[in-house]
């Protein structure tokens, strides 16, 4: 620290502080400091997971201790152990094999990784995202009923008639899905919330997203998705905020049980 100026004649002490700043701040511009990226707790999961692999610790052909041991030593949820564990697949470094568990794959194979579809550090896990969407459009559900007006609830219901029309030919109605969330969210008129619900669509269709649903997707749960879509929009109409909040609430709950659900039956069934 540089000497006290109130004990110096002020015109002495000046020039000391301002040199002793410069030399400070000179070497503090040449510490090699980089930009520090917050990571996402899957994220952290899946690079200590690769870090073990690629040291031997779980070889090649082996399987991976279960979901619950892995959470346990970690020190983490078995949701967040599960979205790991799903961008390490989506990476190349595992596969999960029905019936028996997850295997790691051989890590001479650096051409399958190479080419493989890579995570970007900025997405989602999708049972976090589901977990958001329950917060943030139960209550936008509850402001649709009380703000939306004929045309809203007009293109609710055509995204409905859309998902049914789509399940119907034996086709996965993602488009009707989103389109039904973007009416709710419009009616709102609320342009940070549009766009918030815009973002979550976008991760939706991420590739861990896209590879979680290739174990859930059917017709059948989308049936089951189809008929809480129908709950929410009678509850808008009906105007009642709270039902609508409750029955988008209903909605994130089971597609999250859902998507759950078809990871663990991946593993064992």
């Amino acid at each position: 620290m540089p000497p006290p100026v109130d004990s110096w004649d002020y015109q002495l002490a000046l020039p000391l502080v301002q040199f002793w700043l410069t030399l400070n701040f000179a070497a503090k511009a040449r510490m090699p400091i980089q930009t520090v990226e917050p990571q996402r707790l899957y994220r952290q999961i899946a690079e200590q997971l690769r870090s073990l692999i690629s040291k031997g610790e779980f070889a090649a052909g082996k399987r991976l201790p279960a979901e619950r041991d892995l959470a346990k030593q970690l020190g983490v949820s078995r949701p967040s152990v599960r979205e790991a564990l799903i961008a390490l697949e989506v990476e190349g470094w595992v596969e999960v094999r029905t019936g028996s568990g997850v295997y790691v794959l051989d890590r001479s194979n650096q051409v399958q990784r190479k080419n493989g579809p890579q995570i970007a550090s900025t997405e989602w896990g999708p049972l976090e995202l589901i977990r958001a969407r329950r917060v943030v459009e139960g209550e936008i559900a509850s402001m649709a009923a009380v703000q939306a007006k004929r045309k809203d609830i007009d293109a609710m219901r055509k995204a409905i008639d859309a998902m049914k029309s789509d399940a119907g030919r034996g086709v996965l109605p993602l488009e009707g899905d989103r389109a039904f969330h973007t009416a709710i969210v419009e009616a709102c008129g609320n342009v940070v919330l549009i766009e918030t619900v815009q973002s979550f669509w976008d991760s939706r269709r991420g590739p861990l997203f896209t590879r979680l649903g290739g174990y859930f997707e059917t017709m059948k749960s989308w049936q089951s998705a189809i008929d809480e879509h129908e709950a929410i929009y009678a509850a808008i109409c009906a105007h009642d905020g709270a039902a609508a909040r409750a029955a988008m609430h209903a909605h994130m709950d089971k597609s999250h049980t859902r998507f759950s659900a078809s990871w663990r039956r991946a593993k064992t069934s």
